[in-house]
């Protein structure tokens, strides 16, 4: 039997490649010297509801206008010629190609969130001719990080922060409020007499006393601010770019949300009342451990001054 030309070894290997690259779980594409796409694989057809004929042979640009940006042409152009490898972190830059994120992680992601590498192809003079981008789906891993993170900062009763992410929080607003001289206030929050609540109605009541305080004062608040449980009956408000004017007011809000409405668990109702100390970034208060001291100071103040009040 004849031996094969080497043309048609080149076929063969080019077809068993060609399956390879299909069946893998990463997106393969390969792109030239003019940005035009040379090979795009069942992964990418897939996940970015392009067909494989739809766009080779066409610029890659003319399907993701996003990525003809100075950023991309940079490391297309180092791989194409000095042979570098670059790669696209999913920190940085999140996604290289827009797609839907997969399953129900949709919910919590706009897009896949990917982790990218671009690399050289060489022919057979040994001179890189072409290059290829490789797209990995990181969406669940991400989403895990983001659960580890997230049970790490978060009070699982209440479903506040917890005293573990309030140090470091309020240490950045401390610091991004001396950049740009912007306010900055803390409110802390005591449940009067909870002890009474346990002992009358016993914890699991409790426990739903604190739910539902918490609820209440995450409907007053604004997105940017931080509710934090410090203690057991007693949590912190981190409100970046507040005026010490502006806390109290919503301090007195938060306090009539908590006193003007009834609390029922099972066949019980009962009330239950909040007391609050304010503190303000200044020059006598600027670093974390005097603004918790002034906060709990007025805090200690309002309780003695007869609970249900604001100081």
């Amino acid at each position: 039997m004849a031996e094969k030309s080497t043309a048609d070894l080149s076929g063969v290997v080019h077809v068993i490649f060609a399956q390879i690259f299909d069946t893998i779980n990463n997106g393969l594409l390969v792109i030239d010297r003019d940005m035009k796409v040379n090979y795009w694989n069942r992964w990418m057809a897939m996940h970015s509801g392009i067909a494989a004929d739809e766009i080779v042979g066409s610029s890659l640009f003319s399907h993701f206008p996003e990525l003809d940006q100075p950023h991309f042409r940079r490391n297309c152009k180092s791989v194409l010629q000095f042979g570098n490898f670059c790669y696209f972190s999913q920190r940085l830059h999140k996604y290289l190609f827009p797609m839907p994120a997969p399953g129900s992680l949709a919910d919590s992601f706009s897009h896949m969130q990917q982790s990218c590498s671009m690399g050289p192809l060489r022919n057979a003079n040994n001179e890189v001719e072409m290059l290829y981008i490789s797209v990995q789906d990181v969406t669940e891993v991400v989403s895990y990080q983001k659960k580890l993170v997230a049970m790490s900062n978060t009070d699982q009763l209440t479903g506040a922060y917890n005293r573990n992410y309030m140090e470091s929080h309020l240490i950045r607003e401390i610091e991004r409020s001396r950049r740009y001289n912007h306010g900055l206030s803390l409110l802390m929050i005591d449940v009067d007499l909870f002890k009474v609540i346990n002992d009358s109605y016993g914890h699991p009541c409790g426990d739903y006393a604190l739910k539902t305080i918490c609820q209440r004062i995450t409907a007053t608040i604004r997105k940017s601010d931080s509710l934090i449980r410090y203690g057991g009956d007693e949590f912190c408000i981190i409100m970046p770019e507040t005026t010490k004017k502006d806390a109290y007011k919503v301090a007195h809000t938060i306090r009539k949300s908590i006193c003007d409405q009834p609390f029922t668990f099972a066949d019980m109702t009962f009330n239950t009342t909040i007391s609050i100390g304010v503190a303000n970034l200044d020059q006598d208060t600027d670093d974390v451990e005097s603004m918790l001291k002034k906060a709990d100071e007025a805090l200690y103040t309002a309780k003695q001054s007869g609970r249900n009040t604001v100081t």
